[in-house]
């Protein structure tokens, strides 16, 4: 996790990486450690399903919404799709 925080600016939040048992068993452990009243989940699976969240946990909902121009997700994504 170190290397994704020092890798990209993301803030204040905690990142899904990875998916194996320890990297799952780490994921938890953050979670429940950080001093949060709530727990809000934005990645496409449900991660209380992987993790057992020892606070309130609630899902958040989104649609990509592309502006006019470029490059676009698919200008972007087309080279390695």
């Amino acid at each position: 996790m170190k290397d994704i925080y020092a890798k990209y600016s993301i803030g204040p939040v905690l990142p899904a990486m990875g998916y194996s048992d320890e990297q799952l068993r780490e994921f938890e452990s953050m979670i429940n450690s950080a001093p949060a009243d709530v727990v809000v989940i934005a990645t496409p699976i449900d991660l209380r399903h992987l993790v057992s969240i020892d606070k309130p946990a609630f899902r958040a909902f989104y649609d990509l919404e592309e502006d006019e121009g470029s490059p676009t997700v698919e200008d972007v994504l087309s080279p390695v799709l």
